[in-house]
């Protein structure tokens, strides 16, 4: 299936659903305004983990941010703290959620909502995120970020969770595309219509994932490109870049793994400068969460983004020069 415009949210691709049934005459993109947006420098940063807290207070690397999850810094003290906030009185910061579950259809955990409002008080960051996913079902977390079917019920639903967050956080939010291994038969809706339609509605920003880009592409047989192309870029905040793990399924086909457990791979490095090109320097986000190396290594991948987003200035400034 060719995957249509970022217009084709108000069009009837939608399997007939019209502007008013996906609820966009009334939520259009003046609810961005609603909140305050921290804004990243348009760099790149990396993931900070425990195994680099020293490495970095004692080289203090040119990095434009650094990221962490959420749920690492839910408690009220402990090393972890006392890093970040050394940490953080020199670099800007991103705080990235894995635990909100914000397409289940049981509503949003109260709790875990304000434990993350306090983590957020306490550091004030300049950019929050989630993901398109869901993690809890009949009161269990399930540990994986699991695939939406992108019907006008889950939209319902993604929106209502999404503008709860940014109420109670009084910040607008990031959502990241996801990465997935199955669709869903009863899907109405193309994956970037869908996160098109969530943008304008809830009034967040978007989380781009190269990788993630990369990875659901390849395994439902789909143009990268045309993916990219399809999305409202200009609500763009930040990238991510990740490794992937690849096997075979049952068929024999490729299959793709979001792992983040190795450098970043060629294919995805060229599919981010093409993004680049349509989006302009962008916050960048190396990830990696296993087989974690020296940090020498991620600020080296870090570099080579870094390279990237001057490339892409320099284009910029050329292309308003000429």
């Amino acid at each position: 299936m060719p995957i249509s415009s970022s217009d084709a949210i108000l069009s009837s691709n939608l399997a007939g659903l019209t502007r008013d049934e996906i609820g966009l005459r009334h939520h259009s993109n003046t609810t961005n305004a609603s909140y305050p947006s921290g804004r990243l420098p348009a760099q790149a940063g990396v993931g900070l983990k425990p195994e680099h807290y020293e490495a970095v207070l004692s080289t203090r690397p040119k990095l434009g941010f650094f990221e962490i999850h959420a749920e690492n810094y839910m408690v009220q003290g402990g090393p972890f703290h006392h890093y970040l906030t050394r940490i953080r009185e020199h670099y800007a910061l991103s705080i990235h959620g894995v635990g909100l579950s914000i397409g289940a259809e049981a509503g949003l955990d109260k709790a875990h909502l304000d434990r993350l409002a306090v983590l957020l008080d306490r550091y004030q960051p300049e950019s929050f995120s989630e993901h398109l996913a869901w993690s809890t079902h009949g009161g269990n977390f399930l540990n994986d970020l699991l695939p939406l079917p992108y019907t006008r019920q889950t939209l319902d639903r993604v929106c209502e969770h999404i503008q709860q967050v940014q109420e109670r956080l009084q910040r607008r939010m990031l959502l990241e595309n996801p990465a997935t291994y199955v669709e869903f038969s009863q899907s109405t809706m193309t994956e970037t219509d869908f996160i098109n339609a969530v943008l304008q509605r809830a009034g967040c920003g978007l989380l781009l994932d190269v990788n993630n880009v990369y990875v659901s592409c390849t395994n439902h047989n789909r143009d990268t490109h045309a993916y990219i192309d399809a999305l409202s870029l200009s609500l763009v905040e930040e990238i991510h870049l990740a490794g992937f793990a690849e096997d075979r399924d049952d068929a024999g086909a490729r299959l793709l793994i979001d792992a983040h457990g190795s450098p970043v791979a060629e294919t995805v490095w060229n599919l981010y400068r093409y993004t680049l090109e349509r989006t302009g320097p962008k916050a960048t986000l190396i990830e990696r969460d296993n087989d974690i190396p020296p940090f020498e290594r991620l600020l080296e991948e870090a570099m080579r983004a870094q390279d990237c987003l001057i490339a892409a200035t320099q284009e910029l400034t050329y292309d308003v020069a000429g």
